[in-house]
């Protein structure tokens, strides 16, 4: 009910979602008039289960005065759906800090785990086409023990989400020379490097802004206040030159000849760097997983976030990285190796 386009957008994306994958059911908290009636013209209503709310947390509520006054909204409801077992995944278009405090008063942070942190799917030259980078809002703060959970939470998603059997880790910093950075940085990198060789990943080192959508690393650890800056920044500027190449082709005749010529490659390329099929930031280091989409996607860019959902339930890897969390001791050190945790994959159906 949050979301910046309303409940119609997130139910056309339901309805997209629920074409491709016959075996999705979904429990919808909010409106329940409204609701039917969108549920109702997409022809889903023998899929959903709506479940009525009187209020909705807006996109300007502060999160503590949603954690104070929110068990009526429709939030709170579909974070408890998770919490009691009813649902696997919750997706939300919905207020981001907002939905981060609902979920850990009520989902609780994975033992261990200090600051859960936001990852989201960045376009890269990778295989994949995308590479992890966390944490991207949750928390402004991250010192070195955060940066290191930061490190093993990306690595289980991306070796569960994308196959990965050894990802590489990159730290963002202002330079790749090791002598750069803030204290924390240069701590966190000897702490990462450290976790590498029993927990089967490489570690790459300091990374760039250039890095991020490169081959050189598979996941991005940063803070949430440079990994929201620099998120916030890629989806402006490609908003941006969307713009002008817009205005571009329409400038003269001949330039709208030339962008007819163009089509078929400016939309393969608008295809890839579309944000809205990465859509869905996962919040790491919670009892149950929670997917935030972006509050102004569209029917697109809300089944890319319920893909999203559906991937990582199947992969079971809210367990997995609970126990990639639980092999860093009361000590600081690195647990069982990797080809004995859970969360290395056997083969490719358990990724």
């Amino acid at each position: 009910m949050g979301g910046d386009l309303g409940p119609a957008a997130v139910v056309a994306g339901m309805a997209k979602s629920a074409a491709i994958n016959p075996e999705l059911r979904f429990i919808v908290h909010g409106d329940k008039a409204e609701l039917d009636k969108h549920i109702a013209k997409r022809r889903i209503a023998d899929r959903c289960e709506v479940r009525h709310t009187d209020d909705v947390v807006t996109m300007h509520e502060k999160p503590s005065h949603v954690m104070r006054h929110g068990k009526g909204t429709s939030m709170w409801s579909a974070i408890e759906a998770v919490r009691n077992g009813d649902a696997s995944v919750c997706v939300s278009c919905g207020n981001t800090g907002a939905l981060m405090a609902v979920s850990m008063i009520r989902l609780r942070k994975v033992p261990g785990v200090n600051r859960p942190a936001i990852a989201c799917l960045w376009p890269s030259r990778n295989p994949s086409g995308f590479n992890v980078m966390l944490d991207v809002g949750a928390d402004i703060r991250a010192d070195q023990d955060d940066l290191l959970q930061y490190a093993l939470m990306g690595l289980s998603y991306a070796r569960n989400g994308f196959g990965l059997k050894r990802p590489r880790i990159g730290l963002l910093n202002v330079g790749t020379e090791e002598h750069k950075g803030r204290a924390e940085l240069k701590v966190a990198h000897e702490m990462i490097e450290a976790a590498a060789a029993d927990n089967d990943f490489d570690f790459v080192g300091f990374v760039e802004g250039g890095d991020i959508p490169s081959d050189r690393v598979d996941v991005i650890v940063t803070d949430g206040f440079t990994g929201n800056v620099a998120l916030k920044t890629a989806e402006g500027t490609a908003s941006f030159i969307s713009e002008r190449l817009r205005e571009a082709f329409k400038y003269t005749p001949l330039s709208r000849v030339a962008a007819l010529l163009a089509y078929p490659s400016l939309r393969r390329l608008k295809k890839r760097i579309d944000p809205r099929q990465v859509n869905g930031g996962v919040f790491l280091g919670l009892n149950g997983t929670v997917v935030k989409s972006h509050g102004s996607a569209d029917a697109t860019g809300v089944s890319a976030a319920i893909k999203l959902a559906v991937q990582l339930d199947q992969s079971g890897f809210g367990e997995k990285l609970a126990a990639r969390v639980a092999s860093v001791n009361e000590a600081g050190q690195i647990g069982e190796p990797a080809s004995k945790t859970p969360d290395a994959p056997k083969d490719k159906s358990s990724t």
